[in-house]
């Protein structure tokens, strides 16, 4: 009997290697990091799919909020973290516009990996109760005859409300004046406060304090009605051509990360997010959910990132 050829014996010991270290993670709890403050639409995405992913992966899986730099300081800490065991919820404002704005202490292709997307959730235009305006037509008339007396919060400068607002006030010919916040949670209390008046904010964000009658939706920045606000219309029914937003979503890790590892993640986040429980919770709150392959999650990521690239120039958009 001829021996096996050494080469393959190689190639077989390192399959069964990374297979096994695939399977032996993770060996410690794991942490999910937030970009944005507790209460927000990434918070919600990021607590959905902890609670269920710790029970397959048979580790608890630990949600840390940590807000600040247009969700990119969580990233930030993810991308330089070295123990294997931290992942981040990722949002288009940190992994497609910040990176056109801010100057980043890291690399957002290189120093990081696309693993599992999760979904997306369109952005709302919504005001003060108190504001005398019932559609976004009152809105437009308003703002044109107040210019710069009226304010829009945001989760923070470079975020998709900030981007929708912007594309806004170019499409309608209004001056409304930005207030960045730390997350959506404070935006929010102070536009039920009256403290600024109007917000383009995410669904899973609004949806309660619209249901309760603490703030006013006017459209719906996507192509067609959200099931969960269906008496709301589009922007362009509602007049307006053009403001089309939404928030995505995404597990990435750092690029250091075996792809075993990669791929395990990916199979089980897309278990999660096919789950009749998490459907629920999540399309209670306006979520799409899309399970992606890495592959695939990566190719969105480079379009996505071309495309607010391309929008951010032409329309000028800068940070406050």
């Amino acid at each position: 009997m001829k021996p096996f050829p050494l080469g393959l014996t190689l190639i077989a010991l390192s399959f069964a290697s990374t297979w096994a270290q695939a399977q032996e993670w993770p060996r410690q709890p794991v942490k999910l990091l937030v970009g944005s403050s507790p209460g927000g639409g990434t918070d919600a995405m990021a607590r959905a799919v902890a609670d269920k992913l710790g029970p397959l992966l048979k580790q608890s899986v630990v949600v840390e909020n940590r807000a600040g730099a247009s969700n990119t300081l969580a990233v930030d800490l993810t991308a330089k973290s070295t123990d294997g065991h931290t992942m981040v919820m990722g949002v288009s404002t940190a992994h497609a516009i910040a990176p056109h704005l801010l100057k980043l202490s890291y690399n957002n292709d290189k120093d990081l990996v696309p693993v599992a997307f999760v979904g997306s959730v369109p952005n709302v235009l919504v005001a003060n109760m108190a504001l005398p305006v019932t559609s976004v037509g009152d809105l437009v008339k308003l703002a044109k005859g107040r210019p710069g007396q009226l304010n829009y919060a945001t989760s923070g400068s470079g975020s998709t409300q900030h981007i929708a607002a912007e594309l806004f006030k170019d499409v309608a010919g209004v001056f409304i004046t930005h207030i960045p916040y730390r997350g959506s949670a404070p935006a929010l209390v102070d536009l039920m406060g009256g403290q600024v008046q109007v917000s383009f904010d995410t669904m899973p964000s609004v949806i309660g304090h619209i249901r309760n009658g603490k703030i006013r939706p006017l459209a719906v920045a996507a192509a067609k009605r959200n099931p969960q606000l269906p008496n709301v219309p589009t922007m362009a029914e509602a007049g307006v051509q053009g403001v089309e937003m939404s928030a995505w979503y995404g597990i990435y890790m750092p690029a250091s990360t075996p792809k075993e590892v990669i791929e395990r993640v990916n199979a089980e986040v897309n278990k999660v997010i096919a789950m009749p429980e998490t459907q629920a919770r999540l399309s209670a709150i306006g979520a799409d959910l899309t399970p992606m392959t890495p592959d695939a999650f990566q190719a969105f990521h480079t379009a996505e990132n071309k495309r607010y690239g391309d929008l951010i120039r032409k329309k000028n958009i800068k940070l406050d």
